[in-house]
């Protein structure tokens, strides 16, 4: 990706705020962290990926200790990646078991990352108890998916994915999302939208998966976006 300066920049140029900055272990979340010291509208969480679950014993002690920290926002990502399978599964689970018990302890929003393991999750989200502010992050499913996430009052965050062709069950899933329920993230540098695929994606690039999102909920894109900003807000409690 490009210099983060020059990415924040574009971003704000293009009224993209709030930012969050999202860690998937102790190194991009400590940057995360940096990041966010030096820009107030841009927001870390501190988590541990379940491609790098493996870890969770060298780097628990020392994402605990960040968590801590005054200003960052959320926890993960955190949760079951079955595609790749970077992890074992048993690690994976434990890391995100873990990472949903910090989010309760210190009230930090959770970020789920879900891909080809849908039971697991909610399994395992059903066994500990999603935390009062949940979020499933590039959410992939279609409305089956949707409403059992629902049912955690959590937040669907929508991707470039959504503005795929052949996306249409994430565009039902996201038709019969409460407005109050919803957000938009790009993901990047990964899933750049239509019309940029095959970019590095960046956040200034939100405002098409936007679009998207609004022609799917039949809004309006302006309250799409004013709403999706508070949503964020109440979320990290920015």
């Amino acid at each position: 990706m490009d210099d983060p300066e020059a990415v924040l920049d574009r971003a704000f140029e293009a009224g993209v705020t709030p930012i969050v900055s999202v860690g998937t272990d102790l190194s991009s979340s400590e940057a995360a962290f940096e990041l966010a010291r030096t820009h107030d509208d841009v927001v870390p969480t501190a988590g541990l990926h379940p491609h790098d679950a493996s870890r969770l014993g060298a780097e628990r002690r020392a994402l605990e200790a960040l968590a801590n920290r005054s200003g960052v926002a959320g926890i993960g990502e955190t949760g079951f990646d079955f595609h790749y399978l970077h992890s074992p599964p048993e690690d994976q689970e434990a890391a995100f078991r873990w990472q949903i018990q910090l989010a309760k302890h210190l009230d930090l929003a959770l970020v789920i990352h879900s891909r080809g393991a849908w039971d697991a999750t909610f399994r395992v989200l059903d066994d500990e108890g999603a935390p009062a502010r949940t979020v499933f992050h590039c959410f992939t499913g279609g409305p089956d998916e949707a409403r059992h996430a629902l049912a955690f009052d959590a937040y669907l965050s929508y991707s470039g994915i959504a503005t795929f062709p052949d996306a249409s069950d994430i565009r039902h899933a996201i038709a019969m999302t409460p407005i109050e329920r919803v957000l938009v993230e790009t993901d990047a540098p990964y899933l750049a939208p239509v019309p940029v695929r095959g970019r590095v994606n960046e956040p200034a690039f939100v405002q098409h998966v936007g679009a998207v999102v609004a022609s799917a909920l039949d809004r309006d894109a302006r309250e799409v976006a004013e709403r999706v900003r508070a949503n964020t807000k109440v979320l990290f409690g920015s």
